[in-house]
Parts: structure tokens; sequence; C-alpha cells
């Protein structure tokens, strides 16, 4: 048992040796690839590379670039923890103010500003390359929230009904938004076309009233802003009363440039740092870049505010925005929009809002009567969904988010950006994770901004970059451990001044190649450069890196590798080593050129506690019979011995019974052993006693099984236990015997004459049956005499018919 333990014992260690190996070496790979001549260049080569400043870390012939390698690897090398390089990131958050948690009506009206639904609002992030910083942002829906809504509408001839119904929408939807928030203000704008040929008629007629027959319609234009954000809902339907319908050539009308202006003229709109909503109202489609070019407009739209006297003074000079520029727009400004369009272009701004973050589309009936309904629907729709975009991220900077939304929903990759069905008073949490996979080339710091869709409040984050070691900064210029000040000594090595090169800066750049240096790194007696396994820079041997970066070659000379020594079990040193400069290091209980003898004795202890059951030596935890009787794996076994039992049986039975073969000679020979006397069977010593213990079941000279124990305890005394009286077989009893054996003859008799009267039965009746089987089978008639002749003798003529 315990030789089965040990080699469980054994295999583990070696396994755990493997695996830690395994691990070592694919962490250190990329570490000791990077080939890093500084502090800076290792910590960027991967998270878990550290930098050892210990001065005499190296070994005669390794690099400066082996100082670069896995935390436990550097460790294992002797590098103390205090000495190892290894700056970690970190994240720091400096504004978190908690979210707004007022409610509907409440006696306080915040403004809008002091309201706040995300949380943090500004962190600083430390990163490091490769290693992720990971915070949490929450977002919560503040209830009675500002709203800003501007109503912009198409007043091409064909809204002429529309327009109508309009006119009372102020007070009317100030009434519904009531029921959402006691803030809200409403702006209205209107639009038509570019005031150029082919889009409108430049005729003098049409440009006053561009409508046919008798319809008194307004001069065209392309975007007016009618009137800005007010809180005043009469105001509204007062100046929307005085507008008028106006008309243009094409179906498409030009709302994209009204969008823009809407969009980038904030002071002019009167826009607020709150909820955003612009509502589109139109019943045609839309003209988009590159349409321009009809009317001879080429310049790309500027994506600025051109209002004069809240008129659109650049919509011949400029061409129509591309959509992509118009979400751009949007989404910089916060603003959510809500297409309000008639059934027959309902496709194609749905493919639109596909297009644009945060916007929704309405159906909108022939006179616009169901508008106030429509932009209800719409705005529940957008604010019951947040949506977190970032801005550009600088180079080698990568993101990713996971949302913990309602009931338990949580998503990861592009869905982990947003969440939906999201109520007023609801809480929803966001996971972000930055990583840095490469340092910028200027290592200046940046900002990055995330913020949910068609708010204004957003999350400001700092991002500094490690990209240096703490002990670069503390480095001495021009030292003198760097060859009479030929470098800077930094981090526990020389970074060598231009020209300059060697470990410790000791050559010029032009002295690399010299003859004279080559003989510096040339063994006595040998021709070998470095024993042909490194090169010789400087007069000193750089010993060059193998494929596994576990294997390295050391040396003066580079006649050093811990890969070349003496193997067991196919391990290195058995694995029970470390192998230096070509000679196995054993590690404790350990010897031997392969360390494969171990020095521990618990796989020769035998079953009495002695080492090899006393006939024998422990060599390399192995048993070495000494007494040729003897063998196995602790000397133990004994083909041609007798058994405990059996040897001790005529003493055990002479000094208990005084009787057997040793009567005579009782007190000369077995006085050997102490012997107890005990009662019964389960009077004797029971297995788990720390001394062996053999229990025994003999016969003695009158047939009598007699019991006993045997065991050896630590001082070498044998205590035998025998139990007092011995279990003798008793007499045969005749009576039952003899009754047995008659009542025996009796009912085999019986059997036998059943037996035979029941053969003799079945035979009878065989032949009864066959004497009736013959019976039935006679055949003679018995109604005539055989003996009987007639005296009549009857002649027939064969010639006779009958006639």
């Amino acid at each position: 048992m315990a030789e089965t333990n040990f080699k469980l014992l054994t295999c583990a260690g070696i396994l755990c040796c493997l695996i830690w190996n395994g691990f070592a070496q694919q962490g250190g790979s990329d570490c000791i690839k990077a080939n890093a001549k500084s502090c800076g260049e290792c910590i960027q080569a991967g998270p878990n590379c550290g930098w050892c400043k210990k001065t005499d870390f190296l070994q005669e012939g390794e690099p400066t670039s082996a100082r670069c390698d896995d935390l436990a690897a550097l460790k294992s090398k002797g590098c103390p923890m205090e000495d190892i390089e290894n700056p970690r990131g970190s994240k720091q958050v400096l504004e978190n103010r908690e979210v707004t948690n007022r409610k509907k009506g409440a006696a306080e009206k915040l403004r809008p500003e002091a309201i706040t639904q995300i949380q943090p609002q500004k962190l600083s992030l430390h990163l490091r390359v490769g290693e992720p910083q990971t915070f949490s942002l929450k977002f919560k829906r503040a209830e009675d929230y500002p709203i800003d809504l501007y109503y912009l509408m198409d007043l091409s001839y064909s809204m002429k009904d529309d327009l109508e119904n309009v006119k009372s929408l102020g007070t009317a939807l100030m009434l519904e938004m009531e029921k959402i928030t006691s803030d809200f203000r409403i702006g209205f704008g209107s639009f038509v076309e570019k005031t150029v040929m082919p889009y409108i008629s430049t005729t003098p007629a049409k440009l006053r009233n561009p409508c046919t027959g008798d319809q008194n319609c307004t001069s065209p234009f392309s975007y007016k802003n009618v009137l800005s954000l007010t809180s005043e809902g009469n105001k509204f339907n007062e100046l929307v009363g005085k507008q008028h319908i106006s008309g243009n050539l094409d179906s498409p009308e030009g709302g994209f440039d009204a969008i823009m202006q809407v969009a980038v003229c904030g002071e002019q709109i009167g826009w607020r740092n709150v909820t955003r909503l612009l509502v589109f109202s139109t019943d045609a489609g839309f003209h988009f870049a590159g349409d321009g070019k009809l009317g001879g407009i080429v310049l790309p739209n500027d994506g600025k505010c051109h209002l004069e006297n809240n008129v659109y003074t650049m919509s011949h000079y400029y061409d129509y925005p591309s959509i992509a520029h118009l979400v751009q727009k949007l989404s910089e400004n916060n603003i959510q929009t809500i297409f309000a369009v008639t059934e027959e272009f309902q496709a194609v701004y749905k493919e639109l809002k596909n297009l644009i973050p945060k916007s929704a589309v309405g159906t909108l009936s022939s006179n616009s009567s169901n508008v106030i309904q429509l932009i209800i629907d719409a705005y529940n729709s957008l604010s019951s969904e947040v949506i977190l975009e970032n801005t550009k991220l600088p180079k080698g900077v990568t993101i990713s988010y996971k949302s913990f939304c309602k009931n338990g929903v949580n998503d990861t990759q592009e869905d982990g950006r947003k969440c939906s069905n999201i109520s007023i008073g609801d809480e929803v949490r966001f996971e972000i994770n930055i990583t840095a996979n490469e340092c910028p080339k200027k290592e200046q710091n940046e900002t990055i901004k995330i913020k949910p869709l068609g708010f204004t409040e957003e999350v400001e984050i700092n991002l500094q970059f490690i990209c240096e070691c703490q002990c670069q900064s503390e480095g001495e210029p021009n030292s003198p451990a760097c060859h009479a000040g030929n470098g800077t000594f930094e981090c526990g090595a020389c970074r060598c001044n231009e020209g300059r090169i060697g470990r410790l800066c000791e050559c010029s750049t032009d002295e690399v190649n010299s003859e004279d240096m080559d003989a510096y790194c040339r063994r006595e007696n040998s021709t070998e450069i470095c024993s042909n396994n490194g090169e010789c820079i400087c007069g000193q041997c750089v010993c060059k890196k193998r494929e596994n970066t576990n294997e390295v070659y050391s040396g003066k000379y580079c006649e050093c590798d811990n890969f070349n020594c003496d193997r067991s079990n196919g391990l290195i040193c058995g694995g029970n080593g470390i192998c230096k400069c070509r000679v196995c290091e054993c590690f404790p209980n350990f010897t031997g050129s392969a360390c494969d003898c171990s020095l521990d004795t618990t796989p020769c202890m035998a079953s009495n506690g002695q080492i090899c059951n006393g006939r024998g030596t422990c060599e390399c935890g192995t048993c070495n019979c000494t007494d040729p009787k003897f063998q196995g794996p602790t000397c133990e076994m004994c083909q041609t011995c007798l058994g405990v039992c059996a040897e001790h049986k005529d003493c055990v039975q002479c000094r208990a019974f005084e009787k057997g073969e040793k009567k005579e000679t009782c007190s000369q020979e077995c006085m050997h052993f102490n012997m107890t006397r005990v009662e019964s069977r389960d009077k004797l010593p029971q297995p788990g006693q720390p001394d062996p213990l053999s229990h025994c079941k003999e016969k003695d000279v009158d047939d009598c099984w007699f019991y006993f124990t045997y065991s050896v305890n630590s001082n070498g005394e044998a205590n035998v236990h025998v139990v007092e009286t011995p279990e003798c077989p008793s007499g045969p009893d005749i009576i039952p015997i003899v009754a047995g054996v008659v009542a025996g003859i009796v009912l085999i008799g019986l059997a036998l004459l059943l037996i035979w009267k029941l053969l003799m039965i079945i035979h009878d009746r065989r032949e009864f049956a066959k004497f009736e089987k013959e019976k039935m089978n006679a055949k003679w008639d018995t109604g005539e005499n055989p003996i009987y002749k007639s005296a009549v003798t009857t002649v027939v003529n064969p010639k006779y018919e009958g006639k």
C-alpha cells in the first residue's frame, strides 16, 4: 500500500511539473520572442511579461532581452519580486453623481442640467497593452424629464389639407405631453425645395405663386424656421395658422436640407440639453447627396448653419446632405427623429429608419388628423430603448459591451450596446471593457466619450497608456556602470548611446567585426567561436536563442545549456531536478546523474514496520534483499518459509496447553514471546493496533482447533494472545446414525417396489391396447359356414341379353 501511494505521489509530481513547464513556456514565449531591449518594450509585449532589474540577474552569455520573461519564470530564475517591474493598469472614477430619483409633480423643479440619468460621468483609465480595464455604467430613465419637440412640415401643395389640422397642434399636443412631462416646449419649421430649376419653376409669375388656377400660394423656399422652441402652445397655433402652402415641380422634396439646418442651428432653434425630438411630416420622398447636380449644384453640403432671418440661404449653393452626413449630425446633437409619412411612402422611410439610429416611423393619415397620437406612440417607442455609442477610438484601442437589462436579459457584442422595453424609473447596467493592443507612437493621453443615443448626457473617459516602467524615469545618463559613461543605466541594464554596443556599451560599432575580438570568444584549444552556440559581439559571447524558449544556452563561451542533461522516464533529470550546464542539480531526497534515485525509504517499508523486513537494504526506493530466501518489493515473500502461524504453532501449544511435539523442551525453545490467555475469540486483539498482527487458527495433537494472535511491538518484543479453551470435535451419536441407516434402507425398498409396480401397470395397459387393436382388424364373415356346399348349380348364358 505504501509503495502504491508513493508511485501515485511521484506521478502526480511529475504531471504537475509538466503542466507548470507547459504554462511557463506558453506564457513566457511571447515575452522572450519580443527580444525586448528595455523595460518599456518588455511590458508592451504582453500583460504577463515582467522585467528583472536585478543587476546580477543575467548569466554569462545571456542577452539583455533575457531580463524580460513571464513573471513565474523570472521568479524561478532567482529574481526577487521587489526587483521585477510589472506595472498594472487601473481605473479611477473622477465624477460619480447618483442618478436622479425625482418623481413627477414633486415640489422641486430641477434644471435640465441638474438631472442625471447616467452614472458615472467621468473616469480615468491607465491602460497596459493587452490588459483590459472594465467598469460598470448605470442608466436610469428619469421621470418628468424635459422634452423639446420641433415639428418640421412639408408645405408643398399636396399637404394643403394637412396644414389645417396642424394649425391647432400646439395646444392639443401640450395637453397630451403634460401626461409625460411638466417641462415641454414646441417649435415649428417648414420646407419645400431648392429654389433653382428643375426643382421649381423660375418664371417670375411662378416664383410669386407656384400654384395653378386661382390658388393663393406663397413663394417657394428651401427651409424656414417659423417658430423657435417655446412653451406657449397658443403662439404655435397663431404662427402656424398664418402659414400658406407653396409648390414645386418634382415629386421628391428637399427635406434633408431642412433636417440638416434644424440639427446644426441649435441657437436659432433653441435646443436645450434635454430630450430632443424632431417630427418630420411629409407625403413625398426626398432628395439626397448627388441630386443637386440636376440644378448645377456640385459643392457637398458643409454641415453648417446658414440661417438668415430664420431662412436657409445657401440651398442654391450646397448640395443635399447624404444620409451618413445626416446620421452624424443628428447623433452629435442628440436629436431623435420621428418620420410621420403617408402609407404610400412607408417602405421608403422604414428603410431610412434602419440607417438612422434612434428614429421611428409613423403612418400619417391623409389629412394629418392622427399626428398627436403618432407623436406620443413614437416617443414612447424611442424612449423605451437605450443604445450606447462611443466616439472614435484611438488606434489600437478596442471596446466591448455587455448589457444587463430588465428581466435578466443579458447580451454581448453589438447587442450588448442596447436595452429595450425600459419604462420610466427602470435602471439598467452595462459592463464596458476597454483594451489597448498597442501603445500610441507619441504616448499622449486620449479622451473618448460614451453616451446613450438621443440623450445629451455622456461619460468622459481619459485614457492614459502605460508604455514605460517606473525604473526608466530613474535612469542614470552617462553612468560609470556603462563603460565610462557610454550609456544610461536604467532598470538594471545599460541602454547604450548611439554608436556604442555591448552589454556594458564597452565597444563601438566599428570594433564589432574585429578578428582580435573573436579571440576572446574561443575556448582554449578550440577553433569554435562561442561553441557554435552564439555570436561574438564586442569580445563577448551572446548566446543564440532556441525555438523552445525554455531551452537556453549560457556560459562565457555558450558552452552550457539546460536541456542536454541525463534523462529518466523521458524527462530531463527525471523531473526531479534542474539541468544546469549539462549537469543535474537534484531536488532534496533525489540523487543520481538523472536524479532518478529516490532517497525516500517509504516504498521499502515492510508491513511489520521494518525497512525491507530487516532482510535487505533500501537503494533508490527499492529493496535489495540480502537473504536469498526472501523476495518481493519489501523482502517479505519467502516461498520455502513457514508462515507466522505454523512457525509458532508448537510453542504456543506447549505453553498454553502443555502438549505437542515441544512439550518436553518447551522451557528451552519457547520462551521468546510473552503469552496472554483470553476467554474467547472476541477477546483477541483486533486489526487496527499500531503493531503488525497475525490471527492464527491451528490444530493440536488431539485434532482440536486453538486460536491465537502473534504480534511484534516497536521494541521487538513478541506478544501472543491465546484462547484458553480449544475447540474440540465431539464423538459421533450412534442411535441417530443407525436409525438413519435403517430408515434409508426401508425407504429405498419402498421406492423400488413402487417403481416396479408402476412399470407393470404401464406394461399391462400397453398389451391390452395391442389386443384390442388386433381384434378390430379381423376380416372373416361370421354369417356363412365355409364347409357347407350347396347342391344347386346356377349356369348363366353369357350371350343372353334379356329379350
